[in-house]
This record gives C-alpha cells, sequence and structure tokens, in this order.
C-alpha cells in the first residue's frame, strides 16, 4: 500500500511540473520563433498550491485520471478491492468523478468479458424449461395412446374362442360316473384343487361359494360349482364328499383314476404336480384358477386368485349377460 501512494504521488508531482512547465516556457518558445505573445508573463518560483488554484481543479483531477487509468493497466493493477477503496477514500474531493468512472468502467469491463451473460442465462432456462415441457406432453401423450389401444383391443370382437375345456370320464363325491355332458344346460365353474391343501383351496372354494349366492341373489340364476381333485391318490370318493360339504351343499367333488385325472386336467390346461413326499404326507402344486363354461360346456372366462367375491361376482354376471345378448342377436 505504501510502495502504490508513493507511486501516485510521485506521477502527480510529475504531472504538476510538467504543467508548469509548460505554462513557463511557451512564452519563450514563441518569441524565439517570432511569435506573439499570448500574455507575458514573468518567472516565477514553483509553488504547488499557487499552481493547483491556477490552472484549477478540473485541469488535475482530468491529468489525475488519465495517469490512474494508465497505472491500472499496468501489470502491477492486481490490486485488491478493498486497496482501491481505501484509495477513492483517501483521494480529494476533485479526484471522486475519475474514480467513479474508473469503477464504472471496471464494471462494464466485467459483464462484457463475463462467460455467461443474464440475457444468455435467460434463454438457457427458457430452453431448458421448454424441453422438459415437450417432453412431459409426449410422455402424457404417449401413454395416452397406449390406454386408447389398450381399450380398442378389450373392446374388440373375439378372434376365436380358447382351446380350454373337454370330454373327461369321473366319478362324482357318491360314486356316481359323470361326463362333461351331465352338465349341459347350466353355466359351470370349474375349480382343481385336492382336499389336504392347507390354505389356498379352502379360500378358493369359500369365496366360489359367496359368489354363487350372490348371484343367485340379483339375477336368480344357479349356477354349478365343480370341484375336480389333482390328488386321486388320496382323495377317493369318501374323501371328497366330506371334504365339498365343508364348503356349499350344491359344490359337487369329482375324482377319478390317476389317468382320467391328468385327462381332464390337460383338457383345462390345469398345472399339477407333486412336492417332496415324505411317506404319505405330500402336497400339490396346481394353478389356481377357477373357469366359467357356458350350458354348452363351452369355455367363457377364467377367474386367477386376485378376484374377491364382489369382483368374481360382477365378472360372472357380466359374462352371462353379453352371452344372453349375443345369442338374441
Amino acid at each position: 500500500m505504501a510502495t502504490t501512494m508513493s507511486r501516485k504521488l510521485h506521477s502527480f508531482r510529475y504531472i504538476c511540473r510538467s504543467l508548469y512547465h509548460h505554462q513557463h516556457t511557451a512564452p519563450s518558445l514563441r518569441r524565439l520563433h517570432g511569435l506573439p505573445s499570448l500574455r507575458p508573463q514573468s518567472p516565477q518560483p514553483f509553488q504547488p498550491d499557487k499552481f493547483v488554484g491556477r490552472i484549477g481543479v478540473q485541469s488535475v483531477s482530468v491529468a489525475l485520471h488519465r495517469q490512474l487509468c494508465t497505472s491500472a493497466a499496468a501489470p502491477t493493477a492486481n490490486t485488491t478491492g478493498k486497496q482501491v477503496d481505501e484509495e477513492k477514500g483517501s483521494g480529494d474531493g476533485g479526484t471522486g468523478s475519475g474514480d467513479s468512472n474508473q469503477s464504472s468502467g471496471q464494471q462494464a469491463k466485467f459483464f462484457r468479458g463475463s462467460p455467461v451473460s443474464w440475457l444468455s442465462f435467460l434463454l438457457l432456462i427458457l430452453t431448458g424449461a421448454g424441453i422438459v415441457f415437450y417432453y412431459d406432453n409426449e410422455k402424457k401423450r404417449h401413454i395416452q395412446v397406449i390406454n386408447d389401444n389398450s381399450n380398442a383391443v378389450k373392446q374388440g370382437p373375439s378372434a376365436g374362442q380358447a382351446a380350454i375345456g373337454g370330454p373327461f370320464n369321473l366319478v362324482n363325491h357318491d360314486g356316481k360316473s359323470v361326463t362333461e355332458k351331465d352338465f349341459l344346460g347350466k353355466w359351470t365353474i370349474v375349480y382343481f384343487g385336492f382336499t389336504h391343501c392347507p390354505d389356498i383351496c379352502p379360500d378358493e372354494l369359500q369365496k366360489l361359494a359367496a359368489a354363487i349366492d350372490k348371484i343367485k341373489k340379483k339375477v336368480g340364476l344357479e349356477i354349478v360349482p365343480l370341484f375336480i381333485s389333482v390328488d386321486p391318490e388320496r382323495d377317493n370318493v369318501e374323501q371328497v364328499r366330506e371334504y365339498v360339504k365343508e364348503f356349499h351343499p350344491n359344490l359337487i367333488g369329482l375324482t377319478g383314476s390317476p389317468d382320467e385325472v391328468k385327462k381332464a386336467a390337460r383338457a383345462y390346461r390345469v398345472y399339477y404336480m407333486k412336492t417332496e413326499e415324505e411317506d404319505s404326507d405330500y402336497l400339490v402344486d396346481h394353478s389356481i384358477i377357477m373357469y366359467l363354461m357356458d350350458p354348452n360346456m363351452q369355455f367363457v372366462k377364467f377367474y386367477g386368485k386376485n378376484h374377491d367375491v364382489d369382483s368374481l361376482t360382477d365378472g360372472v354376471i357380466q359374462e352371462i349377460h353379453q352371452y344372453i345378448k349375443a345369442r338374441a342377436q
């Protein structure tokens, strides 16, 4: 800081002496060249205070401002903002105008030289917002197209009938041999399971029993519930009879030989397989599906474990109404 002040003071003295020399030597030069003197003056000793008063504060300010700008452009211009403020505070009232111009010039240079201007930053924000808005609209439009296409597929005509169902020859829980023809003329819901099932089969059969009661109450139509065992080794006629009585009086239980059971399961596309055996205690892994069959014992629709009593009831009623409407046309 002391070095800077010393340099400024030296520059100020140099400017004052240069102006003083120009003022007092100019008349002599004019007389040497034969030019008339504008204002003859006699040499006087250099007095800085009076000299400043004569030439005016404005001339000194302009000269000092030029000198300061020249010094700021030199390599020694890496002074901190605090030093610049201190230099401004140490000057008199005449130098305030020059310092203000220098500060505004530095600010202008800062904004001109910055890598990102306010305008470009604003344009960047607007561009980003536009891209996000466009992407969001395109995403919503794509989802809407998918939903529309899905609805169109659901509402379209059937391309054919699924190859589910077929002839079978089994024994009911009363020991009577029955086939699929014994159920013609009635709406039937078929479920494959086994009597030693710990939880899934009882839950599904309870749901089936509640649904057929609701269907009868709503539309006055009786649905025949049909249970087919996939464990013929343990599910004999007596075992099946005791089992179906626990769920609904109209529930019909069917069993048979392993070959006949396999044939019926294959016709309905049902998967089943024994798990690890420990003597006679084992479980059977099988498909958990209910099949709705029309009065011709033709497949209409299947219902999985995800359907509750209400959805199963409403689904069956809807399919029956559509069936009757299609027959009327």
